[in-house]
């Protein structure tokens, strides 16, 4: 595809065209018509964004944004902020403007900014806000002090139904109110699933009623002696709440049966001696696991995926099952397999890291592919026996990674990241043999083993978080590496104003 250059929406649209009406100049207290009351929060953003006040109604030559909710298409099957299933092929585009149709998918979304006001269609609110998100980044000022929107027709659709990241909090804890800030930045890079790893061998993050003693006696220290800490029901409530009010499903994961010291900390009798662990604050990994032959293990794994999922509106629980070292194949698989019955009695469906394709799955569980140098081969027969996967290569998509040798932040196992790494990649082709229809998104991950701060998250997801982005969002035609650092060029100041930290990769020329 050649470069192209036109505004810096990231990621790049279905189809952006210029039009030749003059520019929307907004005003203050401008209407933000939105007659039904499912549209109502992306309606309140866009006039928190736009200085404006929610209308039901307006006059009809009343200059204005106007927010539409088409309803169900009959090819709608997917809940907006639940990726339970994958997009269907995009329909071949009329060269209409304000007549274009929306494409296939419960996100797709239609916006039409012309010299008299702003339309916004969308079949649910998760399409109207991200039709919010690509008007937020077509705003531009003026010298006057005036703000404008270019005259576009923007029809739009996201290649994959899961876009993710992964956050570890058990590493080093993050606080509600830092995960509410990488929050907004998915919303402003239309992610749309929040998959947080809340347990591992240094603390378990989250308090779950048949288990009490794991936060209170888990929970208080990260990596290195850092403070720690853990979620409250109501936290995770309301975590789960911020999350779908911007169209982000949360995805917990209690990762068993390895990176399990934790629990054998807080619980002796899931430990072959019945006595407890000692606390372990440093980044190994491989050591700890559970027992199947124990009477308490079956018990604990029935517990916890019981209580999680009942605190968790959304399809989804991840079960972990990554690097358990010096364990019996039959075991693994035994114990995988309780975890995930133990999910799908809860009502819920299976996730997990890519170690459990070796085992026998239900149709419909999601493998969550991350390591790169592993035999691909189980990866593809899961794919064709109906597994869905998840792409995460470590290589690409590990935002912790280093950027370069020497980097303050990070570690160096799966390689050095880039912006243009975490670009320059296709899913499609990253498993050869893959039936396509079998991936279902992909996901950026972030582990903490040397994050303390917001500021720290921040530095590595960004600039690479939006790259990530893209790969999920946009159709391999529609993506262009020169493209995209021209436009993601002009995130930079918007990052600034509000205050983050973040990597000025020296392969963009960035406007600041």
């Amino acid at each position: 595809m050649p470069h192209v250059t036109g505004p810096a929406v990231v990621p790049r649209p279905l189809r952006l065209q210029q039009l030749s009406d003059q520019p929307f100049v907004l005003v203050p207290g401008i209407a933000v018509v939105a007659p039904d009351p499912a549209a109502r929060e992306a309606a309140e953003r866009l006039a928190t964004l736009v200085g404006g006040s929610v209308r039901a109604t307006a006059a009809p030559d009343a200059a204005a944004f106007r927010l539409r909710l088409l309803g169900p298409a009959d090819d709608e099957r997917y809940p907006p902020t639940d990726p339970a299933g994958g997009e269907e092929a995009l329909p071949t585009l009329p060269t209409g403007e304000s007549d274009e149709e929306l494409p296939a998918g419960a996100e797709a979304y239609r916006l039409h900014v012309h010299a008299d006001g702003v339309d916004v269609d969308a079949r649910t609110p998760a399409g109207l806000g991200h039709a919010v998100t690509t008007l937020a980044q077509l705003l531009t000022g003026t010298s006057g002090g005036a703000w404008t929107l270019p005259a576009v027709l923007v029809v739009d659709a996201p290649r994959f139904t899961w876009r993710g990241l992964s956050i570890d909090v058990a590493r080093h804890f993050v606080r509600v109110a830092d995960l509410d800030v990488v929050i907004d930045l998915m919303a402003d890079h239309k992610l749309n699933v929040l998959h947080l790893h809340l347990t591992d061998d240094q603390a378990w993050r989250i308090d779950l009623p048949s288990r009490p003693e794991l936060v209170r006696r888990s929970s208080g220290a990260s990596v290195g002696g850092d403070p720690g800490g853990h979620y409250t029901a109501e936290d995770y409530a309301r975590l789960v709440a911020h999350a779908a009010a911007r169209g982000i499903v949360v995805v917990p994961e209690l990762d068993v049966p390895g990176h399990v010291n934790a629990a054998l900390h807080a619980y002796g009798e899931l430990s072959p001696s019945g006595r407890p662990t000692d606390e372990y604050l440093g980044i190994d990994v491989g050591f700890s696991r559970l027992t199947a032959a124990l009477p308490a293990t079956d018990a604990f794994l029935h517990d916890v995926f019981r209580d999680v999922a009942a605190m968790t509106p959304g399809s989804y629980v991840h079960i972990g099952g990554d690097e358990v070292q010096g364990m019996a194949s039959d075991e693994y698989a035994a114990l995988v397999g309780t975890a995930a019955a133990a999910v799908r009695a809860a009502g819920k469906q299976v996730v997990g890291w890519q170690e459990i394709a070796t085992t026998p799955l239900e149709p419909g569980t999601v493998v969550q592919y991350w390591d790169v140098h592993a035999d691909p081969a189980p990866f593809v027969a899961a794919g064709a026996a109906g597994a869905r996967l998840l792409l995460s290569p470590g290589d690409r998509t590990y935002l912790d990674m280093k950027y370069h040798p020497g980097y303050p932040l990070g570690l160096e196992w799966a390689g050095h990241v880039e912006l243009r790494d975490s670009y320059d990649w296709e899913p499609a082709t990253l498993l050869p043999g893959l039936p396509a229809e079998a991936v279902l998104g992909v996901e950026a991950a972030v582990w903490t083993e040397t994050l303390r701060t917001l500021d720290d998250l921040t530095t590595m997801l960004l600039p690479r978080l939006a790259a990530v982005a893209e790969v999920a969002w946009s159709a391999p035609d529609r993506r262009d590496w020169e493209d995209f650092r021209t436009r993601v060029a002009a995130l930079g100041a918007r990052w600034d104003a509000a205050e983050l930290s973040w990597y000025p990769s020296p392969q963009v020329d960035w406007q600041r």
